[in-house]
């Protein structure tokens, strides 16, 4: 029986670097921009809040770059705030390295496997696919999605009931299948 499950984000992760004013490690986006010009030069940062002392830090999406190299919808997007273009430069890896910062997904994501009729009838052929390039443990992913816990997931893989070609003791923010024989 195959199956098509999809990780897809609920929300923006919390992003995490240390707030200069109260050392915590934890900031949330809320999809807030400034763009600053100067003469025909701009500067755009995506606004993140520390989760404990509320203070605010720039992330920067643009540094005295010309007016003339921005796309315009991306200008009108930062202009209305949109969620949906803080949530697509959160997952762009330029911007984490160049800001120092890293993502936490843990409580912003949901699998949606499409019901969980099948699951003991027979051999489950399953793929899955992120939405979001959101990092986490296959194990935990068919736990869920199968109605298991970790250590019988863990369990079905040494005795080889559960294959795959990718490694699922490990994270994975890409795509892959996997094999459940009964």
């Amino acid at each position: 029986m195959l199956k098509n499950w999809v990780v897809m984000p609920t929300c923006l992760p919390t992003v995490l670097r240390r707030c200069h004013a109260c050392a915590s490690e934890r900031f949330r986006a809320n999809g807030k921009f400034r763009v600053n010009a100067h003469h025909k030069l701009l500067d755009a940062w995506l606004l993140v809040l520390c989760t404990a002392c509320g203070d605010t830090a720039k992330l920067t999406v643009l540094e005295r770059t010309h007016v003339r190299s921005v796309r315009p919808e991306l200008l009108d997007r930062m202009h209305d705030n949109d969620p949906g273009l803080a949530a697509e430069l959160l997952q762009d890896p330029v911007l984490r390295r160049r800001n120092r910062i890293a993502l936490d997904w843990a409580g912003a994501w949901r699998l949606d496997t499409g019901g969980s009729d099948g699951l003991d009838r027979e051999v489950l052929d399953v793929s899955v696919r992120f939405a979001a390039r959101i990092h986490v443990r296959p194990v935990r992913l068919i736990a869920e999605g199968c109605g298991l816990s970790r250590a019988e997931v863990g369990q079905l893989l040494t005795e080889g009931k559960l294959v795959s070609a990718a490694r699922l003791n490990g994270r994975l923010s890409g795509d892959f299948t996997f094999l459940l024989k009964p």
